[in-house]
């Protein structure tokens, strides 16, 4: 047990100084570190509560999810019955009461259309459940149903998406670490630290930014539109920048192209009046769709779709070539930036609407973090005192260790571009109270072989060898509390038990080998007869 070689000594030696070495630069600040040349190192991330910035729960309308499924399954069963050969002829298809019902002309086609309509299911997991139900009505009427684990998936589904999406619209507004997470199966916790201004991420991150192209249904009379109806295969949207003056437009249903083709989106200005557009480039499929449509319908005009409303109905001048186009409309720059991002960064498959909202300025986060200092340095000197009190050279031992540990806990915290929070300090104070627990029954063990009547060596070898044991056990228990918190809980709970793992983890190194080391190296040179202990 006090046997080291030089070259474990080495090694302990190599990782406490490159745990110390990725401490500084986080504990001298960001401005030092580059004054000094460690601009590049890793750091501490500082969360939202020592930092300061925005925080949001977002809760997402799942209602939208169902409403979505049951158009594209529309779509699906109408196109599978022309695909059919011969085609099968059905009726006016129904989306009421939360679920899909069309009526066979030919009873003779039946069976055939049950076939391909079941097609059009999937299976939910491993369980063997259909995501819809199909049945036959009054013998002429096939009704899919959705299921509840169909229901469920497809909102995990849209849940995950949507987190994603969330983030991509985050990370272009080149913030810092933020946090973003789901919590329960329909909201969305969003924390971006360094971040002031809460009206403008929740306008980025509230719009859904559906881009769709569709064709104006030029045959619909406008006394119809203004009161709400249009002929069977269009629909009416509101059209608040109509030069027109109509607050509503109709425009056929089936989408040209949609947003989920755009490659890029950028805010870019007009060349002949100045103003502020958006430029979108299209992939080669919706390219090659869109030069298509357009060359079809030159002269006819066609509105851009942002989230059903039409914020421009141009009509087509010549066919659009080249996979690129303009969206132009009463634009800021801001506001065009904005939807350049959010079109860039993809549609959200659901509405997400802002139920809580917190902003916390960076004075209380300073205040945090000198509160949290001043913890730390109290818990660390009565740590300290009292060891050295209680032990004398082992003592003063120990204290090396948990001084040696609070860097390399500082250290691995940075080099996994870890983010510290409130609870998070909370954490390390604890770690620093409990790191000498390890020594203390290292101590007294020692001091009870001393008593039997054992020599300095032999009374130091049994103290690390039986009291490893005890450590072992204890630091298991904290260690799957720790691991319960960080698997199950969120946010600053997730904080804590990240510095709390981190924190056993380096302790038992800290405190039962290196401690150990230094006391074979003492025993090794003095060759002690007696001791203080």
């Amino acid at each position: 047990m006090l046997d080291f070689p030089r070259w474990k000594i080495w090694s302990i030696l190599l990782i406490l100084a490159l745990g110390v070495a990725l401490a500084i630069p986080s504990l001298i600040g960001e401005a030092n570190s580059r004054r000094v040349g460690l601009g590049g190192m890793p750091r501490i991330n500082l969360g939202l509560d020592l930092s300061g910035g925005s925080h949001l729960l977002l809760e997402a309308d799942t209602s939208d999810v169902i409403r979505q499924r049951l158009g594209l399954k529309e779509e699906e069963v109408r196109t599978e019955m022309r695909r059919a050969s011969p085609r099968i002829a059905i009726g006016d298809i129904s989306t009421q009461g939360g679920k899909l019902e069309f009526m066979v002309r030919d009873v003779a086609q039946l069976d055939a259309a049950v076939d391909r309509v079941r097609n059009l299911t999937n299976a939910v997991g491993v369980t063997g459940q259909r995501d819809w139900n199909v049945t036959v009505v009054d013998g002429t009427r096939v009704v899919m149903t959705p299921t509840a684990a169909g229901i469920k998936d497809a909102v995990n589904k849209a849940m995950d998406t949507a987190t994603d999406v969330v983030r991509r619209r985050i990370d272009s507004l080149g913030t810092r670490e933020p946090s973003i997470v789901r919590e329960g199966d329909d909201r969305i916790v969003v924390q971006v630290p360094g971040l002031q201004d809460p009206a403008a991420l929740k306008a980025l991150l509230g719009k859904t930014a559906k881009l769709e192209f569709k064709l104006v249904d030029i045959t619909a009379n406008p006394i119809d539109v203004a009161q709400g109806r249009a002929p069977a295969g269009s629909q009416v949207l509101p059209y608040p920048g109509n030069p027109g003056g109509a607050p509503f437009i109709a425009v056929q249903r089936r989408a040209i192209i949609t947003g989920d083709q755009l490659t890029d989106a950028r805010q870019e200005f007009d060349q002949q009046d100045n103003q502020p557009v958006v430029a979108i480039t299209f992939d080669g499929n919706g390219g090659r769709r869109f030069a298509r449509v357009t060359q079809d319908n030159v002269g006819k005009p066609f509105a851009i779709i942002l989230d059903n409303s039409v914020i421009s109905a141009p009509n087509i001048e010549t066919a659009i070539l080249g996979g690129q186009a303009r969206i132009s409309g009463s634009f800021t720059t801001e506001s065009a930036n904005a939807l350049a991002i959010s079109l860039r960064s993809g549609s959200l498959p659901v509405n997400l609407k802002v139920i809580e909202e917190r902003t916390v300025g960076p004075q209380l986060g300073a205040d945090s973090i000198r509160a949290g200092i001043i913890a730390s340095t109290i818990a660390a000197l009565a740590v300290i005192i009292f060891m050295f009190v209680t032990y004398g050279r082992f003592g003063l031992y120990a204290n090396i260790a948990v001084t040696l540990n609070i860097f390399i806990i500082l250290g691995v915290m940075a080099l996994l571009n870890a983010t510290l929070t409130l609870p998070g300090i909370a954490g390390f104070v604890l770690t620093i109270g409990t790191a000498v627990d390890a020594n203390v029954l290292i101590n007294e063990r020692i001091r009870e072989e001393r008593r039997r009547g054992r020599n300095v060596a032999h009374a130091v070898e049994l103290g690390y060898k039986e009291a490893s044991r005890t450590i072992f056990e204890a630091n298991v228990t904290h260690a799957i509390s720790g691991l319960i918190m960080l698997l199950l809980g969120s946010g600053q709970v997730k904080g804590f038990a990240v510095v709390l793992l981190l924190g056993i983890a380096t302790s038992v190194f800290t405190a039962v080998t290196f401690t150990r080391m230094l006391v074979a190296l003492w025993i090794r040179r003095n060759r002690p007869s007696d001791m203080t202990i």
